[in-house]
């Protein structure tokens, strides 16, 4: 498909030949000019059947885009998961403001608190709203086995400190991701105030116009409830065991 920016030549059915002034990608509405430099008429790229100049049409999907990638994130995780990669874990937390969520890949030791950094593997959506990519050399809508091989090309060295055995969480996980994605994604954060026992994992849909989780509670991760051994109280779960906070601490970074 041919790129579509500002300056490029369309043509509109009724309207003939036109010129786009302004794109917005992640609504999917343009302004363009047919004719008259002075006015301007807003297009739809889903439903106002807009074509290229040569006649190729220009597709747009109608579904809301994605304004986080950890659904997308969970999948090609899954995947790596199957593959031997069972070492490699997702942090997910808000951003101070609350608007956006950030998250985060590691690898190695299954430490949630002291994750090990590397270059390319966190982001926040406050950056994908705008360029919705992983920065991995990846494209667009990459799809979980291109997002695998950019990642693998990316950054080999932190991948290999994947491959291992974590047969608990790898369990967890892909329990996690059949009852979430592809329209839900999990946080390791929560409002203690709103709900001061955490009875299971808080769970967020990744695009607009998604409904609210409805599903079953989801017990927290392997190795969580260690995290906590003061200042909160145990909750009866899974045998893996789920142990909230009650305390006035965030997680801040």
């Amino acid at each position: 498909m041919k790129p579509v920016a500002p300056g490029t030549v369309i043509f509109h059915r009724h309207r003939g030949y036109g010129v786009i002034v302004m794109v917005n990608l992640l609504t999917g509405w343009i302004a363009a000019r047919f004719g008259s430099e002075s006015r301007t008429l807003d297009l739809n790229l889903s439903s106002d059947e807009i074509q290229h100049a040569d006649g190729e049409p220009i597709l747009f999907r109608r579904a809301p885009p994605d304004r986080m990638p950890q659904a997308r994130l969970m999948a090609m995780m899954r995947e790596l998961h199957q593959a031997g990669y069972q070492r490699l874990y997702l942090y997910n937390w808000p951003n101070p403001s609350g608007m956006h969520w950030r998250w985060q890949l590691f690898c190695g030791p299954r430490n949630w608190m002291h994750r090990s950094r590397r270059e390319g593997w966190y982001g926040s959506g406050a950056d994908y709203n705008f360029n919705p990519v992983m920065g991995w050399g990846d494209a667009p809508g990459a799809s979980t086995v291109e997002l695998v091989d950019a990642l693998a090309r990316f950054d080999p060295q932190g991948l290999a400190q994947a491959l291992g055995r974590d047969e608990d969480h790898t369990d967890w996980f892909a329990r996690t991701c059949d009852l979430l994605l592809p329209d839900y994604t999990f946080s390791l954060s929560w409002n203690h105030r709103e709900d001061p026992a955490a009875r299971g994992v808080p769970v967020i849909p990744v695009r607009s116009g998604v409904q609210q989780y409805a599903g079953p509670p989801i017990a927290w991760p392997p190795g969580w409830a260690r995290l906590w051994n003061h200042g909160g109280s145990l909750v009866d779960g899974p045998a893996m065991g789920r142990y909230c906070k009650t305390s006035n601490d965030t997680l801040s970074d």
